[in-house]
This record gives structure tokens, C-alpha cells and sequence, in this order.
């Protein structure tokens, strides 16, 4: 069975750090590309990174660059997601996801499994 399960979320003050994790279970880890992906309120869900964990490629969102870094550790099947400098708008719910094609992508039509999502904060 598939699993993605996201930890690390929580409140941060804006310009604080936070650093998200995706175990993942189930499935042959170096096969497949993680995404992480967020969602506000009343918004559509955003690709926010990825990565593609047999030749560590990445992609980031224009909103995040320079601010979050992508990374991996195949040993433990781990995707982390380091985020520093945040700020208010990077408030949402973060999913993490896989996608079995490993292309390297920020579309969530790309990606067939999901997490349950961890919650991040910024207050301002």
C-alpha cells in the first residue's frame, strides 16, 4: 500500500523557518518524482517544488525560489521540504505527492498519490 505521510507543519512568525518531511511507503522510492503542493482557502491547489529522486532534478515555483529548498535522502525514503524566509501568503495546507512517471513537474494532474496534508501558518 501507498503512503505519504507529511509532518512538520505548524505556526511561524513571517521571516521564521519551518522544515516539512514526506515518508514514503510502499512503493519503489527512486521510481518517482515528490512533489510538494499547497492550498489556501478559497484557492486552487499550487505546485510549490519537486523533485525527481533518481537524479535529485528539481523544479520550484517562481513564489518560492530562493526561499525553499527541495531535498532527499533515499535511504530513509524522505522528502523534505526547508522552508525559510516565509511569509503570510505561504500560509495553506501542504501535501506532498508521487508521481510514478518521474518527470519533474509542478502540475497536480501529474501526480497519482497524496498525502493527508500538514498545515503551515505564518503570522505576521
Amino acid at each position: 500500500e501507498v503512503q505519504l505521510v507529511e509532518s512538520g507543519g505548524g505556526l511561524v512568525q513571517a521571516g521564521g523557518s519551518l522544515r516539512l518531511s514526506c515518508a514514503a511507503s510502499g512503493f519503489t522510492f527512486d521510481d518517482y518524482a515528490i512533489g510538494w503542493f499547497r492550498q489556501a482557502p478559497g484557492k486552487e491547489r499550487e505546485g510549490v517544488s519537486c523533485i525527481r529522486n533518481d537524479d535529485g532534478s528539481t523544479d520550484y515555483a517562481d513564489s518560492v525560489k530562493g526561499r525553499f529548498t527541495i531535498s532527499n535522502d533515499s535511504a530513509k525514503n524522505t522528502v523534505y521540504l526547508q522552508m525559510n524566509s516565509l511569509k503570510p501568503e505561504d500560509t495553506a495546507v501542504y501535501y506532498c505527492a508521487a508521481d510514478p512517471s518521474s518527470l519533474v513537474a509542478l502540475h497536480p494532474a501529474a501526480y497519482v498519490y497524496w498525502g493527508q496534508g500538514t498545515q503551515v501558518t505564518v503570522s505576521s
